[in-house]
């Protein structure tokens, strides 16, 4: 990497001495500029794209000239796939293709749980963004506000082959200060280092410049604050610098949080739109330096200005601006000074006062000395001071706006000495903050009807919650934010429920009640916060549940609750970033002994933000309604060892759940999780009955609108079964449906147009409606309708999975794309369905995909009204003889049930009990023959299944000797066929049935053949039969040695309604 060192000293200066470097080192491709120690570098970048727009549009041939520029911002990084996306848009990539393929992965990544900032680029993007690009000339402007360098050629450009110019820079959302030696290590992939003289060394009125310029950048980075003045901008990055360097540094505290009512409450900012630039402007300020020594030179230069708006007077006396007439801000931290004649001016038009002694000094009049020249405040901070409490020294600053007292104490000498004061100084007050200033009479309830102005009230390490919500009643209506933190004062009584403080705080947005270990209840009338958006309650031991009756307010967007305590930082944002300053886990962490057991989150249908930590007594988490898109228990929900119940009913946006490393799911004691994602809209989002008559380890309940939250119910499924070895005790119930219809009830859906026949205590069947629904058979003492079709199991197993209507990415889902030798398996709902379901219910679903291939323990399958589906099972699949029930129905597309294979299977269909299928109209076969026998199946029911001409049909391999000596059904007792009319025999080979029953058989005029009942033991009575004339009469037989000749049933039982469906047969009906 070669260097080049410039001097220009300003933003034009650089840009020009930029392009020079372009144009004489054109083998040097990707250029780093530092700017002044990092000062200044981002809006020399923008200067070059500008400038470059410039002459592209005169279309002067130069070597300046270049075919596509763009501008990358990625100053708030969030990862390498977001900056690609960037390009791309920048590029205008096509939004239906490539647009569209990361909004695809970004769900993928959802889905899987992959952590926003370790997205990476996507190759096939990759790779169009360097067919558009390599043959064009382009200059990229990039703003890089990540911690290392990036290879911009994994983004599809290539600058050592191809005639692409990068030039780029490190830059956060932030005011940097580096030592350019600390950059240059970093980088491996820049040919050229532009290095400028460091910040400290520029004359104060370059600073300046450079500083407007930084400010203009902020500006033009927000479209809708192109009316901003960027000079009011730059006050605001001084008035941060000048906090920084002065009082927080002095107190400890982190006073620059408060930056925003700063902005405020000094009058810098003012007018229309004033909270929301505030907000985008916090976000957008702050000073970071590695080296606090160059920080220091930069403002001590600053400061020499006399055009700069600062006075700070330290500890030893040293002062700077003393005589500038410009000063408004002022800091002192020494209590040894003597007021003169240019001081007392400057104080006169201060319009923001930080005082700060040590804490070992014990000041008497300090403040007073101060203040009594104080009279054009706005802001007024005072820490470590004593003064009156009867009669404070700011009482005649009556344009007061922030007032903030840390630490102060009460001067004795001057008791009784305010009895007369005036305290009109609060009306205008719009921030309270007192921390660690034991004063009870400024928050009174006459004082806080004085405050009728008060937008944030802030008390840390005083007063307790329950000991100030009294007051709020009905007082500070316009309220916005309430912090009433690390109390050191506990209430007489431990709950006050008649107290309704927040039922007209209709503005409040931010409630931070942590530290208050006594509070044993929320307040009642919280739901009455309608705009609440962020609750903190870290610290708070003693609450029994989080929970109110009419639930939290549906705004809240963020939430905390730190058993370990509260963090030593606050934030003034509505989002709970990763380094929100919780407190290290301490190793006595569970000796707080936090006694919440229930957090009801229900209802907050905002809620993103989410962070639970130490409550060793939670049981119980509820965040139905909830916007959460990854709940992850790493990090977002840590050390809660007794959780049982987890409630995510109408979470809509839900791609993922995160259970943890394989150590953390071992401490796992989840009993109940209940997971429904349709839309919040959707009728019967209420808690399921849960097993009573049976002990689970943990039951499962879910309904899920996109199958691919399946991956994370498999992964929770497989700890359970596999890690603890608890099959039988892991109850799961899985319902995939996008349908607002389905409300969670227990009993199966019954098929349109059936009506139900039978006593109530006789099994249930299904009745088609039908012309011929009178004809009844004769057989026995049953008067029972031809039509009737037995019900799928209505009870359903301890394992089931129910699918049906159209979920998201169902077909990809059920089918695992993963080698059969592949372990561990892809945890897929295919996957969680083929190892652990016991039942299966398919309906209404219009996914063309068969279920999985492997069947481990399923048990009964009930399929029905599925128009796309071609098989169920497909060639590969095995049931590992567990399977007892097979129940189809309207299956319109389906040309079998189980598809043949081309290869010898040993296994499958030794437990099958019941075959049922009914209105597949395309059925050609039903089962493949690769086994000598299904020992076990008893019924064989089929209906109106118009193409079927085999139920039995040969696989490709099958083992020779059934074609001799006959497939073998040895309990099957009963055969119902109704309205098969190219069925010519059930089996392609020969069918033993010795222990056959009954036989119903209506509308097969092409049956030829029944089962032989060879083997069936003497003495049995003989089979009864009911069928058609015509097709008794066409029957063909073996003879009575091959146990297959019409003496061996009963004499056939003819329908007297015969010769009217004879006619029928012919006419429009049929």
């Amino acid at each position: 990497m070669e260097n080049w060192y410039i001097e220009a000293r300003d933003v034009h200066g650089a840009r020009e001495e930029i392009f020079e470097c372009i144009r004489q080192k054109s083998d040097k491709k990707v250029i780093y500029f530092n700017g002044w120690g990092g000062l200044g570098a981002a809006p020399v970048l923008r200067s070059i794209e500008q400038e470059l727009r410039s002459i592209k549009a005169k279309k002067n041939p130069s070597r300046l000239c270049f075919d596509t520029i763009i501008y990358i911002d990625c100053s708030a990084w969030e990862s390498t796939r977001v900056m690609q996306r960037k390009i791309a848009e920048e590029l205008k990539l096509g939004p239906e293709t490539v647009m569209a393929t990361f909004d695809k992965q970004d769900e993928v990544d959802d889905l899987k749980g992959v952590d926003l900032g370790s997205r990476d680029v996507i190759p096939s993007v990759s790779q169009v963004i360097n067919q558009t690009l390599v043959n064009r000339k382009l200059v990229m402007l990039f703003l890089n506000g990540s911690d290392d360098e990036v290879d911009v050629r994994k983004f599809g450009i290539i600058p050592d082959y191809c005639n692409h110019v990068i030039v780029w820079t490190f830059k956060r959302r932030s005011l940097t200060i580096h030592d350019q030696r600390e950059v240059a290590i970093k980088l491996r992939y820049t040919h050229f280092f532009i290095s400028s003289m460091s910040s400290q060394l520029l004359q104060t009125s370059d600073v300046h410049a450079l500083l407007r310029e930084e400010a203009a950048n902020i500006v033009a980075r927000h479209p809708w604050m192109q009316g901003v003045d960027p000079t009011m901008v730059m006050k605001c990055c001084l008035y941060e610098l000048f906090l920084q360097y002065s009082f927080h540094r002095a107190t400890g505290f982190d006073w620059v949080a408060h930056a925003p009512n700063y902005w405020m409450c000094d009058g810098i900012i003012k007018g229309n739109g004033t909270r929301e630039i505030t907000d985008a402007l916090h976000h957008e300020i702050h000073w970071v330096c590695n080296n606090a020594s160059l920080l220091d030179k930069v403002f001590e230069k600053l400061m020499k200005d006399p055009e700069a708006p600062f006075l700070v007077v330290k500890k030893d006396g040293i002062s700077f601006s003393r005589e500038s007439p410009c000063c408004r801000w002022v800091c002192m931290t020494s209590k040894n000074l003597t007021i003169q004649e240019d001081t007392k001016a400057i104080l006169e038009r201060a319009s923001s006062l930080f005082v700060a002694l040590d804490k070992s000094e014990n000041p008497q009049d300090s403040p007073n000395v101060f203040l009594k020249h104080c009279c054009n405040l706005g802001v007024l901070i005072l820490s470590h001071c004593s003064f009156s409490f009867m009669s404070p020294p700011f009482l005649q600053c009556e344009g007061l706006r922030f007032l903030g007292l840390d630490h102060c104490t009460h001067d004795n000498r001057s008791e009784g000495a305010g009895n007369n004061a005036n305290w009109v100084c609060l009306q205008s007050l719009w921030v309270l903050d007192l921390r660690y200033t034991e004063w009870d009479a400024i928050v009174s309830e006459e004082n806080m009807d004085i405050m009728t102005n008060l937008r944030e009230l802030n008390i840390e390490g005083f007063m307790c919650w329950q000991l100030i919500s009294g007051r709020l009643q009905g007082r500070l209506r316009y309220l916005q934010k309430l912090r009433i933190i690390k109390p050191t004062h506990k209430a007489e009584t431990p709950s006050i429920a008649c107290y309704n403080p927040l039922v007209d705080k209709t503005d409040l947005e931010i409630l931070d009640l942590s530290g208050n270990r006594d509070m044993e209840n929320l307040p009642a009338n919280l739901s009455m916060a309608k705009s609440l958006q962020m609750l903190i309650l870290d610290g708070c031991d003693g609450l029994k549940n989080v929970a109110v009756p009419d639930g939290l307010p549906s705004s809240l967007r963020s939430f905390s609750f730190d058993g370990y305590g509260p963090a030593t930082k606050w934030t003034s944002s509505f989002k709970l970033p990763q380094e929100f300053s919780e407190p290290e886990q301490p190793h006595d962490a569970y000796k707080r002994d936090a006694k919440t057991s229930k957090i009801s989150l229900q209802a907050c249908t905002q809620l993103e933000n989410l962070f639970v930590r130490g409550l060793p007594n939670l049981v119980e988490l509820d965040l139905s309604g909830s916007e959460i898109k990854v709940l992850d228990l790493k990090t977002m929900v840590v050390d809660v060892p007794e959780l049982k119940r987890l409630f995510l009913l109408g979470c809509e946006n839900l791609r993922a759940i995160i259970w943890g490393s394989y150590d953390s799911m071992k401490r796992l004691k989840l009993e109940v999780v209940c997971i429904d994602t349709r839309a919040k809209r959707t009728p019967g989002l209420t808690r399921p009955s849960l097993a009573q008559h049976k002990h689970f380890h943990l039951q499962l309940h879910a309904v899920l609108a996109d199958a691919r939250l399946g991956r994370s119910l498999c992964h929770l499924v497989e700890h359970y079964v596999n890690q603890r070895g608890d099959y039988e005790g892991t109850h799961f119930n899985i319902h995939v449906t996008s349908s607002v219809e389905y409300g969670g009830g227990v009993q199966l859906e019954a098929t349109v147009k059936e009506k139900t026949a039978g006593p109530s205590n006789s099994p249930q069947h299904h009745v088609l409606a039908s012309p011929y629904g009178d004809v009844t058979t004769e057989i026995g003492n049953n008067n029972v309708p031809m039509l009737v079709f037995p019900q799928p199991p209505a009870q359903r197993s301890d394992h089931h999975i129910e699918i049906s209507n159209e979920s998201r990415s169902l077909g990809s889902e059920l089918v695992a794309d993963v080698p059969m030798l592949a372990f561990p398996q892809s945890p897929t709902l295919g996957e969680l369905t083929r190892r652990y379901a016991e039942s299966l219910h398919v309906h209404d679903a219009a996914t063309s995909a068969s279920m999985p291939e492997d069947w481990h323990r399923l048990k009964w399958c009930h399929v029905e009204r599925c128009p796309n589906m071609d098989t169920i099972f497909p060639a590969e699949a095995m049931d590992y003889n567990q399977l007892q029930t097979i129940w189809a129905s309207d299956l319109q597309m389906a040309r079998c049930i189980w598809s043949q294979c081309v290869r010898r299977r040993y296994d499958s269909f030794e437990k099958l009990q019941h075959l049922h299928l009914r209105s597949c109209p395309r059925l050609q076969f039903a089962l493949p023959v690769w086994v000598p026998s299904f020992p076990n199946l008893e019924t064989l029911h089929i209906i109106r299944c118009g193409n079927l001409t085999h139920v039995y049909a040969l696989n490709k391999k099958y083992p020779e000797e059934i074609v001799a000596h006959g497939l073998q059904f040895p309990k099957l007792t009963t055969i119902h066929l109704h309205d098969l009319p190219k069925l010519r025999q059930i089996s392609e080979v020969k069918m033993l049935a010795p222990a056959l029953e009954t036989i119903r058989i209506r509308g097969c005029f092409g049956l030829r053949r029944l089962p032989a009942l060879q083997g069936r033991e003497p003495g049995v009575r003989r089979p009864a039969v009911e069928v058609e004339k015509d097709v008794w009469d066409a029957l063909e037989w073996d003879g009575l040695a091959a146990g297959h000749h019409r003496n061996l049933f009963e004499p056939p039982v003819h329908s007297r309604y015969y010769r009217r469906r004879r006619l029928l047969r012919g006419t429009v009906l049929r």
